[in-house]
């Protein structure tokens, strides 16, 4: 009965394509070297060795940028001189109480009163894109008497970072992308942002990391195993080559995806901004990435 039902469903949508058009269609396949069409309403990407741009769409018009804004959040940490990976930053009632006051933000689950390493905060950071680990690295790395002084002093290293590099477009009010109105930036300048970060070899060990189990120190000394955090960027598990680096979404970013591959030697990296959904985000970021390898 099942089947003889599914048969009727598949000739009456077959019939009402045949109304609807005069004929029986099938969607064209995209021409062979067109560029592809993507939901997303900003697009870049280029050729990560040579800087050269492969494919644009809107991609030095300014938009809010989610958490790919982490992205600069680890950048500026891995810039710190004499950085110290296994220093340790006691995790503080602050960075909990802000995870919660932000609607319960993405956050990295991390304990008051436990101790973790730097390194232990990347991760934190970038797979699971922890809001409290944001605020835990810009605690310890920005410089001031208070807690608000420190965070404003890290915002500040994120800005004068942005214009080292070159990076008109973009400017960030927050550690996180958490913005209050003034966190953007452009598809281009996220780009240039990423293919920066990745010359880092930290950086890439983290964002190619499809899974991480941290072992912090509790105020007892004792140690915990923290549940595993997984990546968040959906082309790791999907898309053959993948190396990083960073998704972001938010009611003003909407759907946003900084990526890399590397095939053959070659590395395409690119972003997309403003997409419709986590599907097309991802589907954005294949479609790029597949038209990329070809020029």
């Amino acid at each position: 009965m099942g089947t003889r039902l599914r048969r009727a469903a598949a000739v009456t949508v077959t019939t009402g394509a045949m109304l609807a058009t005069g004929a029986l269609t099938v969607a064209p396949a995209q021409a062979a070297g067109s560029a592809p069409s993507i939901a997303a309403k900003g697009g870049y990407v280029m050729n990560n060795a040579t800087g050269k741009s492969l494919y644009t769409k809107a991609a030095d018009t300014r938009r809010s940028t989610g958490s790919t804004t982490k992205i600069m959040t680890a950048l500026v940490v891995l810039k710190q001189s004499n950085l110290n990976l296994d220093s340790k930053v006691t995790v503080q009632k602050a960075y909990s109480d802000y995870i919660v006051e932000n609607n319960w933000a993405s956050n990295a689950k991390l304990i008051v009163g436990d101790k973790v390493t730097v390194r232990q905060l990347l991760y934190g950071l970038m797979l699971p894109s922890g809001c409290d680990a944001a605020y835990a690295l810009a605690d310890k790395y920005g410089t001031g008497s208070t807690r608000a002084k420190r965070v404003q002093s890290f915002i500040g290293k994120m800005n004068t970072t942005a214009k080292n590099l070159g990076l008109k477009n973009t400017h960030f009010d927050s550690f996180d992308g958490i913005g209050k109105g003034s966190n953007y930036s452009t598809p281009r300048d996220l780009t240039k942002l990423a293919s920066a970060a990745m010359k880092n070899s930290t950086f890439r060990t983290v964002v190619k990391t499809k899974k991480y189990t941290a072992k912090t120190t509790t105020k007892s000394g004792g140690t915990r195993t923290m549940a595993p955090w997984t990546n968040t960027n959906p082309l790791l598990g999907s898309y053959s080559g993948a190396i990083g680096v960073k998704t972001g979404s938010g009611p003003e970013a909407k759907y946003c995806l900084v990526f890399a591959a590397t095939r053959s030697g070659k590395t395409v990296i690119g972003t997309v901004l403003a997409s419709t959904s986590a599907t097309a985000r991802q589907s954005d970021a294949t479609k790029l990435l597949n038209y990329g390898f070809t020029k």
